[in-house]
């Protein structure tokens, strides 16, 4: 018979390989057939209940890269060839949320599609995730937000170029990324490279390197005055606020910015003061 001080002994020996193991196995944790996004952090993935994104007729003054993002995500979603993408430029301009909303509308669709946007800090285990998406029967966008290395980083512009088109071990067939960035290079460029005495263009070339291996590359600009008012008038119409453009111009000012961003952060405020929740 076995006492009690025994029995705990075993229990908790039990519940120690128990963790281990989950730990061990913590990367294909996820059900990639359950959700509609997901976050992967390098070690493992979490199940996102549903994608916060607004909804596509509010996202003003970007027609042009609109309509591009999302014919390239349903062909994603129907299984037919389709981009990796790089959505670059102005801050605010919607790049990010073009991007979840389009996989968003081609859930809606009943598209077999899911985002799994990756941390900056984990791009080294891309290889990892792939390999864990690509025998699920389904499409992933894999998404990093507002991409950007340190200036002398070699190391990571050159591992994404290898994903990206040109390594031995390509992406699986059922994935695409997509990449945001301030910069259209996503490299920045060091003083030392544009003065290159020797060969500047070469310099040049290996900074645009990387976003060449985009077959949709998209610039987002600031908006213009008009841009950003109809940007305003869709979401005071979609949430019945009333609008003075006058104070909404002073406050795009105060900001020193006209831009998607500005004119939701304005439209928050009018909601707050007229005691209305946006979501």
């Amino acid at each position: 018979m076995i006492d009690q001080g025994e029995w705990l002994a075993r229990m908790t020996e039990a519940l120690e390989r128990l963790a281990t193991s989950s730990d061990r196995h913590e990367p294909g944790g996820a059900d990639w057939l359950a959700a509609p996004a997901y976050i992967w952090t390098g070690h493992g993935a979490r199940q996102v209940a549903a994608i916060d994104a607004p909804d596509l007729a509010l996202l003003r003054g970007i027609d042009r890269q609109k309509e591009a993002v999302i014919h390239n995500v349903a062909r994603l979603a129907r299984g037919d060839a389709a981009h990796d993408m790089l959505l670059w430029g102005a801050r605010g301009m919607g790049k990010s949320a073009l991007i979840r909303a389009s996989v968003k509308a081609a859930q809606e669709a009943g598209g077999a599609i899911a985002l799994v946007q990756v941390a900056a800090d984990a791009l080294p285990s891309l290889g990892t995730l792939f390999a864990l998406l690509a025998p699920a029967p389904r499409n992933f966008l894999v998404y990093c937000d507002d991409l950007g290395f340190a200036p002398g980083d070699a190391v990571g512009p050159r591992m994404l170029r290898s994903w990206l088109d040109g390594g031995v071990e390509a992406r699986p067939r059922n994935t695409r990324l997509a990449v945001t960035a301030n910069r259209r290079a996503i490299v920045p460029r060091g003083s030392s490279e544009q003065d290159d005495p020797l060969n500047p263009r070469d310099a040049m070339d290996d900074q645009l390197a990387l976003a060449d291996r985009f077959g949709l590359s998209l610039g987002f600009h600031a908006c213009s005055q008009e841009d950003y008012l109809a940007i305003l008038h869709g979401y005071a119409r979609e949430y019945g606020l009333a609008l003075d453009e006058s104070e909404a111009l002073e406050w795009a000012k105060r900001r020193g910015a006209r831009s998607g961003r500005v004119a939701w952060h304005f439209i928050t405020e009018l909601a707050g003061r007229a005691n209305r929740s946006l979501r």
